[in-house]
């Protein structure tokens, strides 16, 4: 009768990771490189272009609310809250 090699896992462990424990500082640590960048191809300059300009129309969107907040707030304080 053949026995089967004891897994250093438990039963219902089926090895994948959740968190990765492996930080710097810890005794336990060992450096080791990030996913390969294998089969990932650049971006075009279009692309490129695209994603900033995406990014920026993003950022002025939330510019102009937060802008428009504080303008609404001022036009409360003027004519409502302060009003004599």
């Amino acid at each position: 009768m053949r026995r089967q090699a004891k897994s250093p896992l438990p039963e219902d462990d089926d090895g994948r990771t959740i968190a990765d424990m492996n930080v710097d500082g810890m005794p336990w640590y060992t450096r080791r490189t990030g996913p390969s960048e294998k089969g990932k191809t650049p971006l075009s300059k279009d692309e490129l272009r695209a994603y900033r300009w995406a990014a920026l129309k993003s950022a002025l969107l939330i510019v102009l609310i937060f802008g428009a907040v504080f303008a609404l707030f001022l036009a409360f304080c003027d004519f409502i809250w302060f009003k004599k």
